[in-house]
């Protein structure tokens, strides 16, 4: 019986008929701000700039294998696994049905089918993507189709193993640390059971945004649990429950070795890697990235991959990431202010601002009595710590003032 090792390798091999093997680059930047030897796997230069693509070719070159008659395959995703069965369907003259949400952005739908062309037929169903997994699976058992999962399928984690061996041929030797991005888990579980026996030297990192770690969850309670709520901004990684499969691979990775990455630090992940390195990542895609920061005394002269996952960014996007990086740098903040309805009033609350503050928003909400009136204010500094003598000069002065930024739910319907 052939080992997964060999089993991955072989899938490697056959993926050369759609795939050349993607980059794996040292990055100067990185590696000179941590003092290690820094090398980015970029999954993001794939045909459809996410790793999805191999481990759907892999489970559709399988299947055909035991079954040639099997000619339709099915999947439910808003994103890059979508992208990835199209190609591959494409590939093996087979037809594919993708269910999409109805809210998924028309750009994503449009990536899909350039990738499947007259192979793929796209549905749009229901709002949320747990209806639309539900359509899918109702059409599977009516129409005899073959459900193409993401993650929690054998031949998938077999096919996403094919980034770990391509990891090890071109570093050529073994790296002291591989850091992972996860969601549903296909990828880690791939590569973690490549390693285990290719370079069981190897250490790992397991990164999941933090409104949707479902892996420390499921190593906290010794399996697959649903998480309650789940942050959708990482959409390649915010998945409300890891899959079974991948789980039986990583249920004896270490809670240490499982690190949060909040959603609003991958922003400024992301700006910098667009900024100063020109690469474009998506949310998912930055994950390994990100907490460089946190790691920054163990890798140290250390050897380390980062696995750089997707980078299927819609640029529409783009303002939100800037805003939430700001945010949480402690660049931008809002404030509700009571403003006194007098003459003057405006100018002396500009004559607080310094020469780096700028106002971004300025809104009046209502007038809430007839002296004063409620301003929504946004302000941008260079220096987080401007923010401290701003304060101070509204204190002195006796304004009324109100900082929403941290607050949710006024952020939400405010900001």
């Amino acid at each position: 019986m052939k080992g997964f090792a060999t089993k991955a390798r072989e899938a490697t091999a056959a993926l050369r008929e759609v795939l050349v093997e993607t980059p794996l680059q040292r990055n100067e930047h990185l590696s000179a701000r941590y003092g290690a030897d820094i090398w980015l796997k970029r999954e993001d230069l794939s045909p459809v700039r996410s790793y999805k693509l191999r481990g759907a070719f892999n489970a559709m070159r399988k299947v055909l294998a035991r079954d040639p008659s099997q000619r339709r395959f099915v999947c439910a995703s808003a994103g890059n696994h979508a992208q990835g069965m199209a190609y591959a369907c494409r590939h093996f003259g087979v037809s594919g049905v993708i269910f999409m949400p109805v809210t998924t952005p028309q750009q994503k739908i449009d990536k899909t089918r350039i990738f499947g062309g007259n192979s793929v037929e796209i549905r749009l169903v229901g709002d949320y993507f747990d209806h639309t997994l539900a359509a899918a699976q109702r059409y599977c058992e009516a129409e005899r189709a073959h459900f193409l999962s993401p993650f929690d399928d054998d031949d998938v984690i077999e096919g996403q193993a094919s980034v770990g061996v391509e990891i090890l041929d071109q570093l050529g030797l073994e790296p002291d640390l591989v850091i992972l991005p996860v969601g549903g888990g296909g990828l880690a579980a791939g590569v973690t059971q490549l390693f285990s026996q290719e370079a069981p030297a190897t250490s790992f990192r397991y990164v999941e945004p933090a409104g949707g770690a479902s892996l420390a969850a499921a190593i906290g309670a010794g399996s697959p649990v649903t998480l309650a709520e789940v942050n959708s901004f990482v959409d390649g990684a915010a998945v409300a429950r890891i899959g079974s499969r991948p789980f039986e691979q990583l249920r004896r990775v270490s809670r240490a070795d499982v690190l949060a990455a909040p959603e609003d630090h991958v922003c400024i992940t992301m700006l910098e890697m667009l900024n100063v390195e020109g690469i474009v990542l998506e949310p998912a895609g930055a994950l390994s990235v990100d907490v460089l920061p946190v790691l920054a005394d163990e890798i140290r002269g250390k050897t380390v991959v980062c696995v750089t996952s997707g980078g299927n960014f819609d640029f529409e996007r783009l303002p939100e990431v800037k805003e939430r990086a700001q945010r949480y740098a402690g660049l931008k903040k809002y404030f509700i202010l009571r403003m006194p309805q007098r003459p003057g009033a405006l100018r002396e609350f500009l004559s607080m601002l310094g020469p780096d503050d700028d106002i971004a928003r300025f809104e009046y909400l209502k007038k809430s009595a007839r002296n004063f009136g409620s301003v929504l204010i946004g302000i941008e500094t260079k220096d987080a710590r401007n923010f401290e003598a701003f304060r101070r000069k509204m204190d002195d002065a006796a304004f009324s003032y109100r900082d929403i930024t941290d607050d949710a739910a006024l952020a939400e319907f405010l900001i």
